[in-house]
């Protein structure tokens, strides 16, 4: 088995508690350089791990577009049953005001 010599790395910790994250770190982190803007800090005694923090907007919405493509539904009729349990809402609650 073989392992990948670990790439090591100076860094200034600025007055502000900044620093700046060298451009090989920044790309191997994702694919987008310029999207990136969270990571998780990982702090063991002396050591820091930091990671990327994935935001799961992205993936939940690619996921929930392929559910809806599988199912054949539209996001017309995703806002029309919206619309439609809006209106239930407001029936019952008319109801039960009375």
């Amino acid at each position: 088995m073989e392992y990948e010599i670990p790439k090591t790395y100076t860094v200034r910790l600025r007055e502000r508690g900044q620093l700046t994250l060298p451009q090989p770190v920044r790309e191997s982190l994702t694919d987008n350089p310029d999207a990136l803007d969270l990571l998780t800090l990982v702090q063991i005694d002396d050591f820091l791990i930091l990671t990327p923090k994935s935001l799961q907007l992205s993936r939940l919405s690619k996921e929930f577009s392929a559910i809806m493509e599988e199912e054949g539904v539209t996001l017309a009729d995703l806002l029309e049953g919206v619309a439609e349990a809006r209106e239930a809402i407001w029936r019952e609650r008319a109801t039960n005001e009375k």
